[in-house]
């Protein structure tokens, strides 16, 4: 079974379109006007090992908000879509990033109950042009709507670009934990039976 889907948002704001591939490669080819984004996105790919697709404009002249709310939403909803019934996966994944002097953590679970616990004290409002607020937006809207929960947090850090880095490749490595599949897992890891 192929783990990929499509997702296509249009708005008075903003259009995005993904695509993933959950058990790919952590090839990718992320084209927004968020460079610093994109950076973000491309980690999270490569140490997800998610092949992942992402085109996206926006209204950046008011700012990048929109678009990257947008993103983080198309892309949950690409997820959901690939991970299917969630038969066999592992559904928990944790992970701890050092990026030199910050170090972050992410906790997930693949639990069909959207929650985010985000913890992160920034030095810098921006990176380059891109707000260091959206941080934190981005996620809500991509556990929103992937439906996972999700916990991070950065333990310790002093250079901002740092530990966003260092977020989003926890990120990446504990959502590859948690869907990567359990050999020993038959059905669906809850006793509800649904996820």
């Amino acid at each position: 079974m192929v783990r990929s889907a499509n997702a296509y948002r249009k708005t008075g704001e903003t259009e995005v379109k993904v695509r993933i591939n959950i058990d790919g490669e952590g090839q990718n080819s992320i084209q927004t006007p968020a460079f610093f984004f994109n950076h973000m996105l491309t980690l999270f790919s490569r140490h997800g090992l998610l092949d992942l697709d992402i085109e996206a404009n926006g209204d950046i002249e008011v700012d990048f908000h929109h678009l990257v709310e947008d993103v983080g939403i198309v892309l949950g909803e690409a997820f959901l879509k690939a991970l299917g019934n969630k038969q066999g996966i592992r559904r928990y994944g944790s992970f701890y990033v050092p990026m030199d002097e910050a170090l972050a953590f992410c906790s997930v679970d693949v639990s069909g109950r959207p929650f985010i616990f985000f913890k992160a004290e920034f030095n810098r409002d921006k990176v380059g042009e891109f707000d260091v607020e959206l941080i934190e937006e981005f996620f809500i809207a991509f556990a929103s709507t992937a439906r996972i929960t999700l916990h991070l947090e950065i333990i310790r850090g002093q250079n901002t670009h740092h530990m966003i880095e260092a977020l989003f490749k926890a990120f990446g490595r504990a959502l590859k934990e948690a869907v990567d599949f359990d050999p020993r897992e038959k059905g669906v890891p809850s006793t509800k039976g649904v996820l």
